[in-house]
């Protein structure tokens, strides 16, 4: 028997991205599964009895409490003695990876969705990816959850074209197309749009995620600002945890908070409702590790927009399932979003290439299967 660990900062990676994929494992093999994140009662008491936790306090940003974390993981590695752990998330992975090694844990897998330091600049870039590439080098293996985030990190020499692979097409964990049900579109649609006032001839443009600047909200704010002042029936459905820092330009936030046609959904457990709400989903973001929101929003007939960078572009097909636009740039989001706008014919044609090329591609069950092979090969059985 096999014993393996997952290992996040917070519960809320594991839940979204993690646990499905160990209960997965669980069905199909006698491994034991353990986890490690920051204590969370209610995390705690939902995971079934076959998965076993272990609480490590971890802060956000760069704190002396890692030191700490890093010697809590070594004391668990060395009285577990794991044959595999697998890490994801900035602070995460460089406590893990540092105490896996010094455990001598044989197979250190990180699973790198996303790259913090691609949206920093001078000296905090370069602190951040020297620790990448301390995480990377500390690793015996190394899975991206898109190619073009692989090609990057090859192109930025975090770790050698040895090293390195993207399981099947990509994301970390693949959509659901029993939740994500396209035969229920026109239902979840009329029944949100009910909800929020949203007139059935609108034409409503969608984001989902955080709200900072990162994520591209302030150039999406500015060119929905811009599309108002020429048609008053658009509306812009934001979903998802109101957390705005101060990297948000605060009038636009200020504007986008006090104009009616601007809706601020809070987070939602019912996604597939609320895309199927929208007539065309935004990801304007700077940096991904892959960017799931897309793959979800073509697996219920929406098409997309996204920026040229890397994760966003691999869950879509460029001019078939949507537009890429150069990231930070008003100028072109402003013109793909008037384009979609006003060529009803093209979204349909979209958002129908979207269902077909997310069903292909990125199918949960067959993700984690992949996944599944994959780690019996890292583990040589």
């Amino acid at each position: 028997m096999k014993k393996i660990c997952f290992i996040t900062t917070v519960p809320t990676t594991i839940e979204s991205f993690v646990l499905k994929t160990a209960i997965y494992i669980h069905r199909h093999t006698d491994w034991e599964i353990h986890f490690i994140c920051s204590e969370d009662e209610a995390f705690r008491y939902n995971l079934p009895e076959y998965l076993h936790y272990h609480s490590v306090h971890m802060e956000r940003g760069i704190s002396v409490t890692g030191v700490k974390a890093m010697f809590r993981m070594f004391r668990i590695f060395k009285q577990e003695h794991f044959d595999l752990v697998q890490y994801s998330t900035p602070n995460a992975s460089l406590y893990a990876s540092v105490a896996a090694k010094l455990a001598g844990i044989p197979v250190r897998l990180y699973c790198q969705w996303g790259m913090a330091y691609v949206g920093f600049s001078g000296l905090k870039r370069g602190i951040f990816k020297t620790i990448e590439k301390i995480v990377c080098w500390l690793s015996t293996w190394i899975e991206p959850d898109s190619n073009s985030n692989l090609k990057f990190a090859h192109e930025e020499k975090l770790y050698p074209m040895s090293k390195g692979s993207v399981i099947w097409h990509g994301s970390a964990c693949g959509v659901d197309l029993r939740k994500f049900d396209y035969t229920h579109r026109n239902e979840y649609r009329e029944n949100i749009r009910k909800q929020y006032g949203i007139p059935e001839n609108a034409f409503v443009f969608g984001f989902v995620g955080r709200i900072t600047r990162d994520k591209g909200v302030n150039e999406l704010f500015e060119t929905v600002k811009r599309l108002l002042d020429k048609n008053e029936k658009i509306y812009l459905m934001m979903v998802g945890r109101d957390e705005s820092d101060e990297t948000v330009n605060q009038g636009l936030y200020e504007w986008s908070k006090n104009n009616n046609n601007v809706i601020y959904t809070g987070y939602s457990d019912i996604v597939e409702q609320m895309l199927s709400a929208m007539d065309c989903y935004v990801l304007p973001s700077y940096r991904e590790g892959f960017g799931m929101g897309v793959v979800e929003a073509e697996a219920m007939g929406v098409p997309v927009i996204v920026t040229d960078i890397p994760g966003p572009i691999d869950g879509m097909q460029k001019d078939v399932t949507g537009i890429v636009v150069p990231p930070k740039d008003v100028d072109a989001l402003c013109t793909a979003m008037e384009n979609l706008l006003n060529s009803p014919e093209q979204c349909k044609k979209y958002g129908e290439n979207g269902v077909l090329f997310a069903a292909q591609n990125f199918e949960q069950k067959e993700l984690f299967k992949r996944i599944l092979e994959d780690r019996k090969q890292l583990l040589q059985l």
